[in-house]
């Protein structure tokens, strides 16, 4: 057996949720050949076949399972197919076809999930600037992503960009513009092999600020923001976020009969929520100091308009306890 000591590498980005076939190049398997498939830094053997044995074998379970249920292997030209593909399958992947002589071929493979379709909110926490009266400043945002860049541009020209590579957070990107600004502007999200473009509508989001409402109280109570409506119009959609990611945690879409709440960022919000069908009003329960943070209710309909509730939860004090000390009884004094 010779052996060829080439190394033919590919670099393979798919969409989570995708297939992806790693081809072997090969019309048909030699009656002398075996095809190994190896996976990671430990080269993990995870399918393989040898043609004079008339041996075909997946091995699903390693490592730690990732592959179950999610392989498929040609017979007849040895190419490896992986359905259904998650983050967890991004990484080195190594073909070895062993016969007459060795060769192997290498694939980097890089999985990347569906974006979200970025949220712009007017920044009313910057109402109190200097500019104020003249600007209208706002926020795109974006949560729970990796290796994606957040970009503001006017028309097609790059106004600013902000980047993450492994960590999965929340970005947010800033934005001032004048109030009769006719430029157009917009916000993208991308990562190598997709993009959500988000259009600015400055008539629509850049109303005047109404302040921002501080609402303080204890650990464990409920407090009750209301959007000050007394019943929400058909046509009207209620909007409730919360946080630097102004995540979404309720809804009303009184059209489409939708009344929505949602435990999300991680959880914080499950079985807290309360929400009042006929007012939009956002009552939270049992509170913690998870839930301190800003939180944004946006009215929609024939016009759009907000209100910004900053939210501070302190913990119960406790009485102080008096105590004799004794330990200076002894002094002269």
């Amino acid at each position: 057996m010779t052996v060829d000591d080439s190394v033919f590498g590919e670099t393979v980005s798919v969409l989570e949720g995708d297939s992806v076939t790693l081809n072997t190049d090969l019309i048909e398997i030699l009656e002398d050949d075996d095809i190994l498939w190896k996976f990671g830094a430990e080269m993990s053997l995870i399918a393989g076949i040898s043609r004079e044995k008339q041996i075909f074998y997946k091995y699903d379970n390693v490592p730690d399972g990732i592959f179950r249920d999610r392989l498929k292997l040609d017979n007849q030209t040895g190419s490896l197919t992986i359905m259904n593909i998650t983050t967890q399958h991004a990484g080195l992947y190594e073909l070895q076809i062993s016969g007459a002589k060795l060769t192997s071929k290498t694939f980097s493979v890089s999985v990347y999930a569906h974006l979200p379709v970025p949220n712009i909110t007017r920044d009313c926490s910057s109402s109190s600037s200097s500019s104020a009266s003249s600007y209208c400043s706002l926020l795109c945002s974006v949560v729970n992503l990796s290796h994606v860049t957040l970009s503001w541009y006017k028309g097609n020209s790059l106004l600013s960009s902000i980047s993450v590579s492994d960590l999965s957070i929340s970005l947010s990107l800033p934005l001032e513009v004048e109030y009769q600004d006719k430029n157009s502007y917009s916000c993208v999200i991308n990562n190598p092999i997709s993009n959500q473009t988000t259009h600015l509508d400055i008539s629509q989001l850049c109303h005047t600020c109404s302040g921002v409402f501080e609402v303080s109280l204890i650990k464990g109570d409920s407090v009750t923001l209301n959007t000050d409506v007394t019943e929400i119009p058909e046509n009207n959609d209620i909007l409730w976020t919360f946080g630097v990611g102004s995540s979404l945690i309720a809804e009303i879409r009184r059209e489409k009969q939708i009344f929505s709440m949602y435990d999300v960022p991680d959880g914080i919000f499950r079985d807290r929520l309360k929400l009042d069908y006929q007012t939009g009003s956002l009552t939270i329960t049992n509170i913690t100091t998870q839930h301190t943070g800003v939180y944004e209710l946006q009215i929609s309909g024939a016009k759009l308009a907000s209100k910004t509730f900053s939210v501070s939860v302190y913990g119960r004090l406790s009485v102080p306890n008096i105590t004799r000390d004794c330990s200076s009884s002894s002094s002269s004094s």
